[in-house]
């Protein structure tokens, strides 16, 4: 079990998250989705899901850490479940 380091929320729980939100908006198992998962390329995932994606973390974390946002300008460097999990990860424990 990995030393909780007051964030949050732990990466693995932000991993899980986003493959849970991920599934449900792709409409495929959770099991085909792995943190190197391209969103592109390998989930078949297009920018119109990416924003699905994006607001269903804003939903889900701003109860957790209010104002929570993932800027416009950010989604484009996100190419990965990896870079949506450090992403968030960077964004939770800097709060």
């Amino acid at each position: 079990m990995a030393e909780t380091t007051g964030a949050i929320m732990s990466r693995g729980e932000v991993l899980e998250l986003v493959r849970s939100q991920l599934a449900e908006i792709l409409e495929i198992d959770i099991s085909e989705i792995s943190e190197s998962s391209s969103f592109a390329d390998d989930l078949n995932a297009d920018s119109l899901a990416l924003i699905e994606l994006v607001e269903a973390l804003e939903e889900e974390l701003s109860d957790r850490l209010p104002g929570f946002r993932i800027d416009d300008e950010d989604l484009e460097d996100l190419r990965t479940v990896r870079d949506a999990v450090d992403y968030v990860s960077a964004k939770v424990e800097a709060a």
